[in-house]
């Protein structure tokens, strides 16, 4: 696997974490999630524009990603209020593989193999460190962020459906980004009774910026999958949650204890084993 490879894996790490601290910083995290969705809304429209209609078959898994992906995001935005970044970020990103194999095992009766099974104890052991003793996350956090890692991974199996039935990638991801792009504000506006954006004060700014690191984060993988493994560049972008500490600790003012960065470094390695493929 090359430099560059490596190179754009770490770098979606690194904004992936980035997006999620624009977001646990925001002074009022809902509004900040929808602002942060108009960047990929904007992106979804000529996407939308260019490529052919998803196939009929596939609208009914569009329209239940981006129902989910709403869910995804009211609940990120649950978990930060009360819970820090270095210590809710770890458990969304650790419980997502770690409930699809669990999923795959208890509903599927899919076998493991031995990385997979140690990919299990790790992030399951990790996740507990982040819980439990002192300095550990507010249960309530725990459990949002638990909650956030099941939806992303329903969403990430309706997509790997949807995808498939659409026959164009292109055409899935933007009709997803635009219903989603749609049903974001809506919510909000439903929750808080209007949606007012003044695109020059600095939070408008820092939302908008926030969503342009998700895009860039988006894209670096993508270039990364089509150079190189997928298996390796899946490993290599969990480091995120390593990642997502550092930065709390360096622009949030977050505790980083040496109990913290392990138990980051323990859900990285159970991620890795779980997503490593061959």
């Amino acid at each position: 696997m090359s430099a560059t490879v490596i190179g754009l894996a770490l770098f979606a790490a690194i904004l992936h974490a980035g997006w999620n601290a624009f977001l646990r910083t925001g002074s009022d995290r809902l509004w900040t999630v929808t602002v942060m969705s108009f960047s990929a809304t904007i992106v979804a429209i000529p996407l939308a524009i260019f490529h052919p209609l998803p196939e009929a078959s596939a609208w009914p898994y569009i329209l239940l990603s981006a129902c989910l992906q709403v869910g995804y995001s009211l609940f990120l935005v649950a978990a930060y209020r009360y819970g820090e970044l270095g210590q809710v970020y770890p458990i969304v990103r650790g419980s997502v593989p770690l409930l699809v194999t669990l999923g795959g095992f208890v509903l599927a009766g899919e076998r493991l193999s031995t990385h997979q099974t140690l990919g299990v104890i790790l992030a399951a052991f990790g996740i507990m460190s982040l819980s439990l003793g002192k300095g550990r996350a507010a249960t309530t956090s725990i459990l949002l962020a638990l909650v956030t890692g099941a939806i992303i991974a329903a969403y990430a199996t309706v997509d790997a459906i949807g995808v498939r039935l659409a026959e164009s990638s292109g055409a899935y991801t933007a009709w997803v980004l635009l219903i989603y792009g749609l049903l974001l504000p809506v919510t909000f506006i439903g929750c808080r009774g209007k949606l007012t954006v003044d695109f020059r004060s600095p939070d408008a700014l820092k939302a908008i910026g926030g969503g342009i690191f998700a895009l860039i984060a988006y894209g670096a993988v993508v270039a990364a999958f089509a150079l190189g493994p997928a298996g390796p560049i899946t490993a290599i972008r969990e480091t995120s949650v390593v990642f997502a500490a550092l930065i709390g600790r360096l622009f949030l003012g977050e505790a980083l204890t040496p109990k913290r960065i392990a138990a980051c470094g323990v859900v990285a390695l159970g991620a890795i084993c779980l997503g490593y493929q061959g």
